[in-house]
């Protein structure tokens, strides 16, 4: 019966209701999946001996079908000799067969329905069992990527890295001051290259000038 209760609960369970209800949703459903397999596996059982028992209730009613046609056969040979005493023997006996055999058909009928019943459940335990597969699938998958968004989330709020950050401001404060100071020591200091560019640039100028002054000497003619 216990077997058959739990099975019922799990059949009209809604897994989602047990999901929000579960703290760890992962291992209920790895809980939930375990305790389907395992009524599965108990009700399948169930199931080959209620079909065992079906094929011995058949072949009693069989039997008892044949002892009433076999009664029925002897009281007519009795009562053909006229053995009226022992042709209501014999259908005293066919009777007895022809009830046994009656109720072991209305076992018969109750145990078919049973097992027709029995069959549409672990089909519909089957279904259930299909989804929770399915959904163990996608929640397995959500709690990696919510441990790994937690992972980062928690870092991006450490203070470690925080405290990182701010000793990379610091390292590249410092070389802004080092730099700065190479480059203190270059103002007002000319390059060999600053030098001689210069020397050209006022080469120029006299030239200029020279022109300037010849012309002017040309006007004044």
């Amino acid at each position: 019966m216990g077997i058959f209760s739990r099975f019922t609960d799990i059949i009209n369970s809604n897994i989602n209701n047990l999901l929000d209800k579960a703290e760890d949703p992962a291992k209920m459903v790895r809980l939930i999946i375990q305790e389907m397999e395992d009524t599965l596996v108990e009700v399948r059982s169930s199931s080959a001996k209620t079909l065992a028992d079906k094929k011995e209730l058949t072949r009693q009613v069989s039997r008892l079908e044949k002892d009433a046609l076999i009664w029925q056969e002897k009281a007519e040979l009795a009562l053909s000799k006229d053995r009226e005493d022992l042709a209501r023997a014999a259908l005293m006996e066919k009777k007895k067969s022809s009830e046994s055999a009656a109720a072991l058909l209305a076992e018969l009928t109750h145990t078919d329905g049973h097992i027709s019943k029995l069959q549409d459940e672990i089909s519909q335990l089957q279904d259930k069992l299909s989804d929770a597969k399915s959904r163990q699938k996608a929640i397995l998958i959500r709690e990696k990527s919510a441990s790994s968004r937690l992972k980062v989330k928690e870092n991006i709020h450490s203070n470690r890295v925080n405290d990182a950050l701010n000793r990379f401001d610091h390292y590249e404060r410092k070389i802004d001051d080092i730099e700065a100071e190479i480059e203190s020591y270059d103002l007002g200091g000319k390059s060999l290259a600053d030098e001689i560019a210069e020397l050209e640039s006022d080469e120029k100028v006299d030239d200029e000038l020279a022109k300037l002054k010849a012309k002017m000497k040309r006007n004044k003619k």
